[in-house]
């Protein structure tokens, strides 16, 4: 080949074994696929049941006495919604005294539905999969038996995925034997020693069960500490289950695997006392009411002249409301309420949103340096205030919301007035699950949680349901915005007035089917109760 042409065919080649090389490096192995599927079910979870069993069925032959008042209070897994009964009817006496209502949801839900088992096997489903997406061997009940020779950390060991740690705490406290032996196994990890100890004999090395023996007890000992946890299995959040051993004991721990949550910061600048305007955006939603909006936004600027507002709007012919620190967002024509509460929150950018409704009224009573005190200094994500209407009657709308197990039809849903406890050091302040429709909030746990867009023209609790489990919710009573009147007599009213009742207030088919299915399908609910 003359020596010009081979030149030009290694120039070629070289760029072409170049391509190869890099695209072997950066695809991925198929030699190295990992099993991602949820974990319920394994050897280990069947050694923790069948050891549960057998502790939890010890002195079974001995009788007892059941305490009816104590038993009541637990779990049945076979709950009701049973309404309250109507002892005595007086003018006025649901107001005072409002009595339990009940409302079979799964009876409602499915009645309308032309194949009703074909959804509760789909409801099934998804509830399986979300155990099984939402499950983690940290929920499992561990027993420690007792007189068990092992040492061993019961918590806070912690490893980020696919990282090494070094298992704390390990230890063996026995006496009298010629040799002593340990074993640990794993499910989502593999053991190693950082270090090597004389005497003893370490086996299994890089691997998910790992032994050693030595006639030595502290020489045994001394190596357990350098015991290390390798994660093989990648997982942002899950945990490990462990079985620590020897001869005659078994012994089980977790090791939570996950990423370290981020924190979410937020530079409010540095000043003496809460600056509200860097802390605090107002969020609302508007809707045929220009008029009420107007005078939401002047009373606002008495108070509180730079804080931003940010109006969601969804008016089929909206009109520009402008002002220094505004912000308007066009929705779709009647996209609806809690579609609206999405977007604006979107678009906040302070570490605390405040929602007001757009007829609210701020006076000298909205002290919203109170409501971020409360949030600064406590462990509350959410703290409401209170309302307060033309005729004097100020409502916090403040309530506690339960569930209660009920089996393969689903829970019960129940619903108080009330609190359940006051807060110490804020004698107006309480801790319930839901408040009233004014309230600020930890602006990530309100995006965390969110609002179900489907709900467009009524939706409250529902929100606060969705928060059960996620929020911690306050209510503080010396926090008072005020109601603008809606007393208007028939023929004084506008058309934009009627046009709006029409949308707010008219209830259709279709909007009880909804709430039905969010309640039923969407949070498997099969009945609730509310007062």
């Amino acid at each position: 080949m003359p020596v010009k042409n081979r030149l030009c065919f290694i120039m070629i080649l070289i760029p072409v074994l170049l391509l190869v090389a890099l695209f072997t490096v950066w695809s991925p192995s198929r030699g190295l696929g990992v099993d991602v599927q949820p974990r319920q079910g394994s050897p280990i979870q069947k050694l923790f049941s069948v050891k549960i069993q057998h502790i939890m069925s010890d002195y079974s032959d001995i009788s007892f006495q059941i305490k009816e008042d104590v038993a009541r209070q637990l779990a049945q897994n076979a709950c009701v919604c049973q309404a309250g009964e109507e002892t005595f009817h007086l003018p006025f006496s649901d107001l005072f005294y409002p009595r339990v209502w009940a409302h079979n949801l799964q009876h409602a839900f499915l009645e309308m539905k032309p194949d009703p088992q074909s959804v509760e096997h789909q409801r099934a489903e998804e509830y399986h999969h979300f155990l099984r997406r939402s499950y983690s061997p940290a929920d499992m009940l561990i027993i420690a038996e007792a007189n068990n020779p092992l040492q061993y950390p019961t918590q806070g060991v912690e490893v980020q995925p696919l990282k090494t740690i070094i298992i704390p705490g390990l230890s063996l406290r026995q006496e009298g034997k010629k040799n002593y032996m340990v074993n640990l196994t794993a499910t989502l990890g593999t053991f190693d020693v950082a270090a090597t100890v004389d005497r003893v004999s370490v086996r299994g090395m890089g691997e998910k069960h790992i032994s050693m023996s030595s006639p030595d007890l502290s020489a045994l000992n001394r190596q357990l500490q350098f015991v290390t946890y390798t994660n093989t299995v990648f997982h942002p959040k899950t945990a490990d289950s462990v079985q620590f051993g020897t001869e005659g004991h078994q012994s089980y721990f977790t090791i939570n695997v996950g990423h370290r949550v981020v924190p979410k910061l937020y530079n409010s600048g540095k000043s003496k006392g809460y600056n509200i305007t860097s802390l605090v955006t107002i969020a609302t939603k508007t809707f045929l009411r220009y008029d009420k909006l107007k005078d939401l936004i002047d009373s606002i600027r008495q108070f509180y002249p730079t804080i931003t507002i940010v109006i969601a709007d969804d008016n089929e012919h909206p009109k520009p409301v402008t002002g220094p620190h505004i912000e308007q967002y066009i929705m779709p024509f009647g996209k609806g309420w809690f579609a609206g509460r999405n977007l604006a929150v979107s678009q906040v950018a302070t570490k605390y949103v405040l929602w007001v409704d757009d007829d609210f009224i701020f006076t000298a009573n909205t002290k919203l340096e109170k409501m971020v005190d409360i949030l600064e200094k406590t462990t509350l994500d959410l703290v409401g205030g209170a309302v307060r209407e033309v005729t004097g009657y100020t409502a916090t709308y403040r309530h506690t919301i339960s569930v209660e197990e009920g089996g393969k039809d689903g829970n019960c849903l129940h619903m108080r007035n009330g609190y359940h406890h006051v807060i110490e050091g804020y004698p107006n302040c309480v801790v319930a699950d839901a408040v009233i429709n004014f309230f600020m909030a930890r602006t990530d746990k309100v995006r965390e949680v969110g609002f179900d867009p489907r709900l467009s023209r009524h939706g409250h609790l529902e929100f606060f349901i969705d928060a059960l489990g996620t929020m911690h919710i306050g209510s503080c009573s010396d926090v008072i915005i005020n109601h603008a009147s809606k007393i208007k007599l028939p023929w004084t009213k506008t058309e934009a007035q009627k046009t709006y009742e029409k949308f707010r207030y008219s209830s259709t088919n279709g909007d009880s089917d909804l709430h039905n299915e969010v309640f039923y399908f969407k949070n498997r609910f099969k009945c609730m109760t509310s007062q």
